[in-house]
């Protein structure tokens, strides 16, 4: 094995690592609503979306197009780089889950490569108009159009049923939510797994691999698809329960609009190719099924500390990618990768069992919000 095949292992197993946390750090987007409303229990919740996420993955490579060719110039693009990209990305993916903060895992990715690229090769290697265009403008809007038919589909459904008692009225939307979670997690496969398939493309076309302009093969659609669908079945219960119980007390007619308004908009997206952040989405969503019912109080304080981490995670996932690249670069070749993979790994290792005391898990997933992403009994001294 030579240096280079060495260096496109490594970037494969990270890629597939951030794939991973991809996962777990999205579960929330699809499956909050529903484990919060009770239409499905935690551990079903996960085990279903996962599936889909899987199914997902293959029925678009459009958006990771995209992330392969729209975003950054392949011919400035080397293993080193997409490898020190995908280090930001996981740093930062693995920092909000701990923090319990939903920021969106597509930017911390895009952030990273493109922050690894402008070390690299300066700020003329990257696709400004493809940045702004395909990432930074559908990121603005996504939370408003999403909130917004969020906010409409709450007033009509409550309006639509304000004659049904509410026992039975809860029940048949619990089963809606059934179905409107699931497309939710199909479109987030339709996405964000698209988005490590064009990593690992770019990787392989920096590599000589792959000519430049080549869409994924087979076995990096697959490895991904079933990256993020293992990623989705760990459930990231951190996240999970500031999307849930943080932002508004959700009852299952609000969840199911919820769910519909976002899987409308992330399949959207997916069919125009645009990197779009399901989190974004799911968040807009989520709020706004509060402004759309009367009397719902929404907690704009969550959000706020939501939408402060969002304007954070290009910057600073850009940030560690060029940090990344200048190290692994200063070493140099091969051993540069291998001491930034092992710092990433280390890292990795500190964030899981910094969460474990104590743990957010399926049991304690939907207790009362106290102002933490910890459950009452277990929030003292923990992080707000």
């Amino acid at each position: 094995m030579t240096g280079n095949d060495a260096v496109l292992a490594f970037v494969v197993v990270t890629a597939l690592g951030f794939d991973f946390t991809n996962g777990f750090h999205d579960t929330g987007n699809a499956m909050a609503t529903s484990i919060v409303t009770g239409a499905l229990p935690p551990r079903v919740a996960v085990a279903v979306s996962a599936v889909l996420n899987l199914v997902g993955a293959f029925l678009s490579t459009a958006v990771a197009a995209t992330i392969a060719s729209g975003l950054v110039d392949s011919q400035d693009v080397t293993l080193t780089v997409v490898f020190a990209g995908l280090t930001g990305s996981i740093l930062w993916n693995l920092a909000t889950w701990y923090l319990g903060i939903p920021s969106s895992s597509s930017h911390a990715l895009i952030g990273g490569v493109v922050g690894a690229t402008m070390a690299a090769a300066g700020t003329s290697a990257v696709k400004w108009q493809g940045l702004v265009s395909k990432v930074i403008v559908p990121a603005a809007l996504s939370p408003f159009i999403a909130g917004a038919v969020a906010a409409v589909g709450t007033y009509l459904v409550y309006r639509l049923t304000r004659g049904v008692p509410e026992r039975p009225r809860g029940h048949g939307f619990r089963i809606g939510q059934v179905g409107s979670a699931s497309m939710v997690s199909l479109a987030h496969g339709t996405n964000d797994a698209q988005k490590t398939m064009g990593v690992i493309t770019l990787a392989l076309i920096a590599n000589g691999t792959l000519q430049s302009g080549a869409t994924a093969p087979a076995w990096v659609i697959t490895s991904c698809a079933v990256a993020i669908a293992l990623g989705t079945y760990i459930g990231g219960w951190r996240v999970i329960r500031a999307l849930g119980k943080g932002l508004v007390e959700i009852e299952s007619p609000q969840g199911m609009a919820a769910e519909s308004a976002s899987a409308a908009v992330i399949l959207s997206s997916t069919d125009f190719g645009y990197s779009l952040s399901t989190t974004h989405v799911a968040t807009g969503s989520i709020l706004g099924t509060g402004v759309g019912k009367k009397g719902a109080a929404v907690r704009w304080h969550v959000a706020r500390r939501m939408v402060a981490a969002w304007l954070l995670t290009l910057p600073a996932a850009a940030g560690v990618g060029a940090l990344a690249y200048w190290t692994a670069h200063g070493i140099g070749g091969t051993p540069g990768v291998v001491v930034i993979f092992t710092v990433l790994v280390l890292a990795a290792i500190a964030f899981f069992l910094a969460s474990r005391r104590p743990a957010v898990t399926p049991e304690n997933v939907n207790a009362a919000w106290t102002g933490s992403v910890l459950p009452a009994a277990e929030s003292e001294g923990a992080a707000p």
